[in-house]
């Protein structure tokens, strides 16, 4: 049983991807809003149910990993290594990711491509904005858990804040540059520049909050 149960489950990962897919080359193609459901379900061997199924939404076709930058910079701070503050954590993830040229960061050719679907559709601007949001929010509460800290306290919700806005504004900065079309290797080198200028724009209070002792 766990076997079959296994091969559902990958069946099912390799359907949501393929979909995901196609429906991603058609967006890039003819632009966010000009492509139907019916199209996708068609383009994919697949039926309309189907699509909606997988993806409740047409915008979670798109902007699939959604729930992925929800949670990405609470992951680190969890994440974070011993004596390690969460700033320190959140920067150093930053550092690796931009340093690797990581998709995660936007440092791809054809990222150019894939911020021009949704800069062109005011749904996915829209999504965007709810999903940093969101992320946001999950944010502070992941901080307040961490330090043990009560509801009414301000501190966490402050460093939620600086550590949101390390993310923000890293990922905000490599979109406009890839956007002109630029070599990623070039923008890493300047956006690990810009990491170390906003490290310099923090306070002690926030690199040093929520050192992990062990």
């Amino acid at each position: 049983m766990t076997a079959t149960e296994g091969l559902r489950e990958r069946k099912k990962r390799q359907t949501r991807q393929h979909i995901s897919d196609v429906a991603t080359g058609l967006f890039l193609e003819r632009g966010f809003d000009a492509v139907t459901i019916a199209e996708i379900a068609r383009a994919a061997d697949v039926s309309v149910n189907t699509v909606y199924n997988y993806f409740p939404a047409k915008e979670d076709l798109f902007l699939d990993r959604g729930q992925g930058i929800v949670d990405r910079v609470s992951r680190w701070v969890r994440g974070r290594r011993t004596g390690e503050s969460a700033a320190a954590a959140v920067l150093r993830e930053l550092r690796e990711a931009v340093e690797t040229l990581s998709y995660t960061v936007g440092l791809f050719e054809g990222y150019a491509d894939f911020m021009r679907v949704i800069l062109e559709a005011d749904s996915l601007r829209s999504r965007l904005w709810a999903i940093q949001q969101e992320s946001l929010q999950v944010l502070e509460l992941t901080v307040r858990e961490e330090v043990g800290a009560a509801e009414d306290e301000l501190l966490p919700g402050l460093v939620a804040g600086q550590l949101n806005w390390l993310h923000a504004t890293l990922m905000g900065w490599i979109s406009a540059e890839m956007l002109k079309r630029r070599d990623p290797a070039e923008v890493s080198r300047e956006a690990l520049v810009l990491l170390d200028e906003m490290e310099e724009l923090l306070g002690d209070k926030v690199l040093s909050y929520a050192v992990r002792s062990n």
